[in-house]
């Protein structure tokens, strides 16, 4: 069960990531497709259009991906084993969260809330309502429009509950001063319960504020 301790060392922390995030400049790198299909960021191949091979880690970026080479990649995939208490929620992964989202039956989104790695990104295909339909997802009952300032403050809250599994919020301070790239999520909010441009924010957002935090 979520201790009281637990509850209002997220509440102190998310109060100052938002503060910190008041004057968060962010830049999202820009990601250019060549004729072969490779993909480039800062002139660098990130993905070879011959073979399709993915490069997940440079000495300026770390290219997220649960299947993708490396360490880190992985683990600050959302779909990565890690356990933590979300509003009172024991989750097993972020992602288990965003797909729980695209579930109205309260009893059924809990089942979806203990689900991780692949299986946690494949259960939306057990969902019965398309919340792309509405642009509103759901949170035990409660509707949420999915682009709105209420979102946002969930995923904040959400992502600081995450960094309260010590494993977790290494990992993302060991990303050091590498940008925290997602080249696979899609670009199109309306289409996605979390776009690129979002993580992107998100986990760089959390990247500076660790590491400013805890020298």
């Amino acid at each position: 069960m979520e201790s009281l301790r637990l509850r209002l060392k997220i509440k102190k922390e998310l109060n100052e990531f938002r503060i910190f995030k008041k004057s968060f400049k962010f830049e999202m790198k820009e990601i250019v497709k060549k004729d072969d299909g490779s993909l480039f960021c800062d002139e660098v191949c990130i993905k070879n259009g011959k073979n399709n091979e993915w490069v997940s880690e440079t000495d300026t970026f770390i290219n997220v991906g649960y299947k993708f080479h490396g360490a880190l990649p992985k683990v600050l995939s959302n779909l990565f084993h890690c356990e933590f208490y979300f509003k009172g929620f024991k989750l097993n992964s972020i992602e288990g969260v965003f797909q729980g989202f695209k579930f109205k039956n309260k009893k059924t989104q809990r089942q979806v809330f203990k689900h991780f790695g692949l299986d946690s990104n494949n259960i939306k295909a057990a969902s019965d309502y398309d919340w792309r339909e509405t642009q509103t997802v759901y949170f035990q009952g409660k509707p949420i429009k999915r682009n709105s300032e209420e979102y946002y403050d969930f995923i904040d809250e959400l992502y600081i509950s995450a960094i309260q599994n010590p494993l977790y919020r290494n990992a993302i301070k060991n990303a050091g001063d590498r940008y925290i790239m997602h080249a696979l999520g899609k670009s199109d909010i309306t289409q996605t319960i979390f776009a690129r441009c979002e993580f992107e924010y998100e986990l760089n957002a959390l990247r500076i504020f660790l590491n400013n935090k805890e020298k």
